[in-house]
């Protein structure tokens, strides 16, 4: 039973789900990985391939240190599930390693419950966040999600400065690097990224198919998470509210993308995999549970094959 063996945290799950994305990804860039090859730009694949692999541990870090989910399989499984659904998102660089500086702030904001070296997480939080926009501006949104980090953990007014000192010390290293290396300076126009409302690529079955069945799990995974935020501990419910709120920030930076091909969605695919793994966490419902895993894992794989 497939609920079975990804209900279990094993290196054999991780080699698994590894190997799953080194496959698709491979899929999805193979034209310029092989076809026309080029030793930098196979380098810079296997940067971004890297980059990939190291989101997945650790948004399964975050949930295991922070207590978010069972010690299971199910968040790596689903992010790469959702991910490799999409190859325009195995593409998109510029959203890869955004997603993984997201990453990096996010594991510093949940851990300001511990009320350890507080400041300086903070500002490592605001730091990551202002770099993941110069790859992909939208995901400045995120800065919210700090915010709400202070207000649940540490309200105290000195702590609301501390964010607009790493915005500071961001800009001046942009700036700085770009005055020595370029020769010019790096101005609004250049990271700013205009939004894009057409979303006639997602008439593309390829698009539509995958983000339909992700929208329904959405939608009857929340029914479950609200339940059980209801009930969980005092100490745990400020996690999940954040885990929450990074959801509906996600969707905000999927609306102002400047694309509209499936790549803007990774951000979104952080907060739900954590989503769904709660679900299917769960003890209930096991023959439902294990139809619809198997779904999941035939969508990515059957995508290739029909389009």
């Amino acid at each position: 039973m497939l609920t079975s063996f990804f209900g279990k945290s094993k290196p054999v799950n991780g080699v698994a789900i590894t190997v799953l994305l080194i496959i698709f990804f491979t899929i999805a860039n193979f034209k310029e990985w092989f076809s026309d090859f080029r030793i930098l730009v196979f380098l810079e694949k296997i940067a971004v391939l890297i980059t990939l692999i190291v989101s997945v541990f650790i948004l399964n870090f975050i949930a295991k240190k922070n207590e978010l989910t069972r010690r299971s399989a199910y968040k790596i499984l689903f992010f790469v599930l959702f991910s490799i659904s999409f190859f325009a998102l195995l593409q998109n660089h510029q959203a890869i390693f955004a997603n993984l500086c997201v990453l990096f702030a996010f594991r510093r904001i949940i851990s300001l419950k511990s009320k350890k070296v507080t400041q300086k997480k903070i500002f490592d939080a605001t730091f990551w966040i202002c770099l993941a926009s110069l790859f992909y501006f939208w995901s400045i949104l995120f800065l919210i999600v700090v915010y709400a980090g202070i207000l649940y953990y540490l309200p105290a007014f000195k702590n609301w400065f501390i964010p607009p000192l790493a915005v500071l010390c961001v800009m001046f290293l942009c700036l700085s690097f770009h005055i020595v290396t370029y020769d010019e300076w790096y101005t609004f126009s250049r990271w700013f990224q205009e939004s894009n409302f057409d979303y006639s690529n997602y008439q593309s079955l390829k698009i539509l198919i995958p983000i339909s069945i992700i929208l329904a799990l959405t939608l009857w995974t929340l029914t479950n998470f609200f339940a059980i935020v209801r009930r969980v501990s005092v100490s745990l419910k400020p996690s999940l509210n954040l885990v929450l709120l990074n959801l509906l920030i996600a969707i905000a930076v999927a609306i102002l993308a400047p694309t509209k091909d499936g790549s803007e969605l990774i951000f979104f695919f952080v907060p739900l995999s954590i989503i769904t793994s709660i679900y299917f966490d769960q003890k209930s419902d096991k023959v439902f549970r294990e139809v619809l895993l198997v779904l999941l894992i035939l969508m990515p794989l059957s995508i290739p094959f029909i389009f």
